[in-house]
């Protein structure tokens, strides 16, 4: 490495929404940002400032996070027009910069080399509720990603179910790919503070948007006849992007006593909402993994899941749950009134194979691996 060179940062990661912004794709990104920094990487997270109230700059749990001021919003999408060069300044500093996609900026990003390796995530192909603003959106993301998984250097996607059933999968084929499922927190040792009785209790955790199919699952449930059974449904419904569902789910939760809406969770209060149900429920009718089922199967709790690539995959790799059609509330019901009669030994044995699988150490050693493989060859050429 030349000696005038001599960057800032290990790792840029670069993501639209971050902490305290709760997603999918938002965690990976935390997870994998505060991990590495954990291990004594020096890590930066560039965002856009998704709420006004939010610091342009912090350190955040051992992170640098950079924020770009937020125009306006396109449905779920910021418009943030200083964000790209911000990227770009940042990742300059860096030895590798990750982008995570579906991101539309990330053409813009790529434009003009980076004199750093690009590793992009990608996550899942954008869905939106179809109107015409959204479907000229996921056009525009969808010509945007092509293009910056071509000028990548390395490409991770949740798993290969994923790669090869997504639109963009003849790019996705030709890149050097990599399958890393999204690293998962170990969340057992909870206290059952939301169970209410000794009937079934079902549990949801996730934005409540959507893409995640809640209304089925209403309707799933609403056919378990049990008064003693309870669904308690987690999740952000105030400040999600793109607007939220809580107003039919409130309507459900008057006509069924039933129902628990919890609101949002964080820290111990999701080990405690694990240890509270006997099933965990993912309707989604857009999914590419599920943290939330995964980490669910790692405490014990069986997952019953959409056919949807990826986001079927943690069942597939383990066995720990069912997988059924997508809004198909008779076909959700039966596999959640199987998965609740499986016995103690079964869930046992589809916790271990979760936790090889999708434990947070493991994923965070090979993206570690691929970053310093690309930051080293980087530095080689120097």
């Amino acid at each position: 490495m030349s000696s005038n060179y001599h960057p800032e940062y290990d790792l840029c990661v670069a993501v639209n929404y971050y902490s305290p912004y709760v997603s999918g794709l938002t965690e990976v990104a935390r997870v994998l940002a505060e991990g590495l920094a954990g291990r004594g990487w020096r890590v930066a997270v560039v965002a856009v400032r998704h709420d006004p109230a939010l610091p342009l700059r912090e350190h955040r749990n051992g992170v640098d996070v950079y924020r770009s001021p937020v125009v306006a919003t396109v449905s779920r999408g910021p418009v943030s027009p200083g964000f790209p060069a911000l990227v770009r300044r940042i990742a300059r500093r860096s030895r590798v910069v990750n982008l995570h996609l579906p991101m539309l900026e990330g053409a813009l990003i790529t434009a003009l080399p980076l004199r750093v390796p690009v590793v992009t995530t990608y996550h899942i192909d954008l869905w939106l509720p179809p109107t015409l603003v959204t479907r000229a959106a996921m056009a525009a993301v969808r010509v945007s990603s092509r293009i910056t998984l071509r000028r990548s250097d390395a490409v991770v996607v949740n798993s290969e179910d994923q790669a090869q059933h997504s639109e963009l999968w003849p790019v996705l084929r030709a890149s050097q790919r990599s399958a890393i499922p999204a690293p998962c927190l170990d969340r057992r040792g909870g206290e059952a503070a939301y169970r209410e009785t000794s009937g079934a209790h079902i549990g949801f955790l996730g934005r409540i948007v959507p893409d995640k199919g809640l209304d089925y699952l209403v309707a799933a449930f609403a056919e378990i006849s049990d008064p003693q059974a309870r669904l308690l449904l987690g999740g952000d419904y105030l400040t999600v992007a793109g607007g939220s569902v809580i107003d039919r789910i409130r309507a459900a939760a008057q006509r069924d006593p039933r129902i628990r809406i919890l609101g949002l969770l964080r820290g111990r209060q999701i080990n405690d909402f694990y240890a509270s149900i006997d099933a965990f429920a993912l309707p989604s009718v857009a999914e590419s993994f599920g943290i939330a089922q995964a980490e669910a199967m790692m405490c014990g709790i069986p997952s019953v899941t959409t056919d949807l690539p990826g986001g079927r995959y943690p069942v597939l790799a383990t066995g720990m749950g069912r997988i059924v059609a997508p809004r198909d509330p008779a076909g959700l019901r039966t596999a959640l009134l199987d998965v609740l009669g499986w016995d103690a030994a079964t869930r046992r044995e589809g916790a271990k194979r979760a936790l090889e699988e999708f434990g947070v150490d493991g994923c965070l050693d090979r993206y570690a691996a691929l970053f310093r493989a690309h930051g080293a060859r980087s530095e080689a050429l120097m």
